[in-house]
């Protein structure tokens, strides 16, 4: 008998603050219409002080929990996807895990792949369950960015927001997750990045401020971006044996509506069959996919037996896409 990992629960959270772009435009030289027009947002919620990258994470996870009628109990596996965790070690997956009162000896682990996080993460929880290592997995992707922004750059200041989403994967004999395809160049570190590590010491952040701080050159990323997720559509397409327009849902990261609308244009896709939230939730790096897709669940967009495509693209520069049966 073959073995798939199935979806059987989503979640989500987001913080109380909601900043709108009017705010942005006291902090720096920007507009509403700028931003709205260049990258789809108009608003996104950032975390209160004292709530941390593990405190939104157990939410969301509370949230698949109790959409797939389980309780921690009942999950011998945790993959967190975020690039903002609240320690150095233990990671954050381990304090979310004693969060949730799961089981002492199951596992649970971050991942680090920036944007492209839960991507990374769905495919190990899902090799995991293929291989007969869990029978169920909690997979959150969760963002604390508001912590590592420059608030007077307005080339990233106006395009993250933070957030957490989940899902609860379990051992199906059906067909869920179909294929995953995951790609990095670590070539491209340059046009991304927050140019600080704890290895370099506390003496780099006291030389430059901005050491600890999102960088990016968004230009060039956007090209770089549209042609790689292009790419790997191409890709998801081709192992699968698709043809253009055989998606139900295109489930992106929610980085630019233009991006986004590029996908969909490969894909033969209206963007009406494409889950969008960056104008309520900003670019929420690892927490976008899980948000969108819980967003969709509820509201009754997506429908059991759908095909979905979820893709992404991050620093590093890491990028992929899942193909999924809802």
């Amino acid at each position: 008998m073959t073995i798939y990992s199935r979806i059987r629960g989503t979640g989500s959270y987001l913080p109380e603050r909601v900043v709108t772009n009017a705010e942005l435009e006291a902090l720096v030289d920007t507009s509403d219409q700028w931003i709205r027009e260049r990258t789809g947002i108009a608003e996104r919620h950032v975390v209160a002080e004292g709530e941390g990258c593990g405190d939104i994470a157990t939410r969301a996870a509370e949230a698949a929990l109790d959409a797939a009628g389980l309780t921690a109990a009942d999950i011998d596996l945790l993959v967190l996807a975020t690039s903002t965790p609240d320690q150095i070690f233990p990671s954050t997956a381990c304090l979310v895990q004693q969060r949730l009162g799961m089981r002492g000896g199951a596992i649970a682990f971050d991942i680090a792949a920036a944007c492209s996080g839960f991507i990374f993460a769905l495919d190990t929880a899902d090799r995991f369950i293929r291989t007969g290592g869990a029978r169920r997995a909690l997979v959150i992707g969760a963002e604390t960015f508001s912590r590592i922004l420059n608030w007077e750059d307005r080339g990233t200041c106006v395009i993250f927001g933070d957030g957490a989403g989940a899902v609860v994967l379990e051992r199906s004999d059906r067909p869920g997750i179909l294929s995953s395809h995951l790609h990095t160049d670590g070539r491209q570190e340059p046009l991304l990045n927050v140019p600080w590590g704890v290895s370099q010491g506390s003496e780099a952040l006291l030389r430059d401020p901005l050491a600890g701080k999102v960088t990016m050159r968004g230009n060039e990323v956007f090209k770089v971006a549209v042609r790689t997720l292009g790419a790997v559509v191409e890709e998801v397409l081709q192992a699968n044996d698709l043809e253009y327009g055989a998606i139900d849902w295109l489930v992106p990261h929610q980085a630019n509506i233009r991006i986004m609308a590029a996908t969909a244009r490969k894909l033969g896709l209206p963007m009406e069959r494409v889950v969008v939230t960056v104008d309520r939730h900003g670019n929420t790096s690892a927490a976008s996919i899980p948000l969108a897709l819980d967003v969709a669940v509820r509201d009754g967009r997506i429908r059991p037996g759908q095909l979905l495509l979820l893709e992404a693209f991050g620093a590093g520069f890491t990028w992929g896409a899942t193909l999924v049966r809802y």
